[in-house]
């Protein structure tokens, strides 16, 4: 690994003048950023450690909304009383990320900023459509998700917390690839109320291009709201993904399968 400089701030401002000084990065439970660098395929002047900076911390009920800090570590949310209790759907999610160190060191903006395809938390952000509130703005999950590996971060924005709207009703199912335990195809259903606008499904693992709506779906879920109304239905693959692990119609197939298994 190359040499670079370390900074560690105390708080956001802090940080956000740090990773304006230098062609830096910021880094909070590493989970990613360091394997890449050990890798090669990435290498910063220098880190911004703001993994221990408390105001990214914590979780609380804002405005009738879910909010998460940016810091969170996805054992802290599938261990929150608060997100149990407004949206268990997504404690399970974070319950079932990677093993048991990546949970108590990932965390919920670090997973967001790296939009990793296969990824869980894109799902449930775009499926429960939070807020991404950073130093300088708050996008809407789809201002967020840009592309693969991509969002609409700017360099040095560091981002602050998450605000989930909980809804009437919500499911999470991941079919995983059991060496990383990434998804290779997750599937995350919510309600909010009656008609086409009312629910939402995400899909992560499958897309080409990283997260995405299932909007056939959804239209098939606007009139009721349970795992008989997908009977039968279908995804097309042509903008799916295909590798070792599954063909782009095998994850076609998956996505109404545990879609419906969320619904139940």
């Amino acid at each position: 690994m190359q040499a670079f400089a370390f900074h560690n701030p105390s708080s956001v401002a802090d940080a956000v003048r740090a990773a304006g000084t230098e062609d830096a990065k910021l880094i909070a439970g590493g989970q990613t950023l360091l394997q890449s660098m050990k890798l090669g395929l990435i290498a910063p002047s220098a880190l911004v450690d703001i993994g221990a900076i408390a105001e990214l911390k914590g979780i609380c009920i804002d405005a009738g909304q879910v909010v998460i800090g940016a810091g969170t570590t996805h054992a802290t949310v599938a261990a929150s009383a608060e997100v149990q209790k407004h949206i268990p759907a997504l404690a399970d999610l974070a319950a079932n990320i990677g093993d048991r160190q990546v949970r108590n060191r990932g965390t919920i903006g670090g997973s967001l900023a790296n939009n990793d395809p296969a990824a869980c938390y894109p799902a449930a952000v775009l499926a429960l459509g939070a807020s991404i509130k950073t130093d300088r703005r708050t996008l809407s999950a789809e201002e967020f998700f840009t592309g693969l590996y991509t969002t609409a971060l700017e360099d040095g924005e560091v981002i602050t917390s998450v605000s989930f709207p909980v809804p009437e009703k919500a499911g999470w199912q991941k079919f995983k690839q059991p060496a990383s335990r990434f998804s290779l195809v997750g599937v995350f259903v919510a309600k909010f109320g009656d008609g086409p606008a009312g629910v939402r499904v995400a899909v992560t693992g499958a897309g080409a291009s990283g997260v995405f709506r299932a909007s056939s779906l959804e239209a098939k879920l606007a009139g009721d709201y349970s795992a008989a109304a997908l009977k039968g239905a279908t995804v097309p693959a042509d903008a799916l993904n295909s590798d070792l692990h599954g063909s782009a119609a095998y994850r076609a197939a998956l996505i109404p399968v545990l879609a419906a298994r969320a619904l139940d």
